[in-house]
């Protein structure tokens, strides 16, 4: 399985203010960017514990000093997302690259450091029988999609940062006639109300700011 799967991780720079910007309130726009750095580090580290292929996806380009550090300190290859507005469009766009090389695509971000490499294999696993797996995120959205196929209208019609992206997405991908399955329900750090959560992590995240 190795061979035939990649793990996308979809990751922005992490300028001050630019990232995190709900849990600048809380932690401010330095504090909030070094989050999105550990979350970063450790997604990483992460899936490549799987052993599979795994790809950083950048943005806006894979130039910031952040990664290029990733890509000589993990040994991970970078890539640059689409400069599309849309998030839908850029998550399409990569995993049509993506299966041009594997028959199999996993698409992270960084916002679940929860998600381990149990998670991951197992989706990796599920695509052998469905064309899309998702790990639902218990705020109505979702914080993984793997596809062994894609449509141009799978993402259609979705409103994101909302809590219904993910029925969103099961209607956008029923319409699109692929075959969904999802994957036992993760929590994300967006808001201010998640970060209490960072507490509970084994391994803890090595963050160095008070929460």
């Amino acid at each position: 399985m190795a061979a035939e799967t990649v793990i996308l991780i979809f990751a922005k720079a992490p300028v001050p203010g630019e990232v995190k910007t709900r849990l600048i309130p809380a932690l401010g726009e330095q504090g909030a960017a070094m989050l999105h750095t550990a979350l970063v580090e450790r997604t990483i580290t992460t899936a490549q514990a799987t052993r599979l292929d795994v790809v950083l996806c950048c943005a806006p380009d894979a130039t910031h000093n952040f990664f290029t550090d990733c890509a000589e300190d993990f040994d991970i290859v970078l890539a640059e997302q689409s400069d599309d507005a849309n998030l839908g469009a850029r998550m399409l766009g990569s995993l049509n690259e993506a299966l041009l090389t594997w028959r199999r695509v996993l698409l992270i971000g960084a916002d679940c450091p929860a998600l381990d490499k149990r998670h991951l294999l197992e989706a990796a696993e599920k695509l052998a029988t469905h064309d899309v797996v998702l790990t639902p995120a218990d705020d109505g959205g979702y914080v993984l999609i793997g596809a062994s196929q894609t449509r141009p209208t799978m993402f259609a019609g979705i409103d994101w940062g909302t809590e219904h992206v993910l029925a969103q997405q099961h209607a956008a991908l029923n319409h699109a006639g692929l075959s969904a399955h999802n994957l036992p329900m993760l929590w994300d750090v967006d808001r201010p109300d998640d970060l209490a959560r960072l507490k509970t992590l084994k391994p803890p995240l090595e963050f160095f700011w008070p929460i």
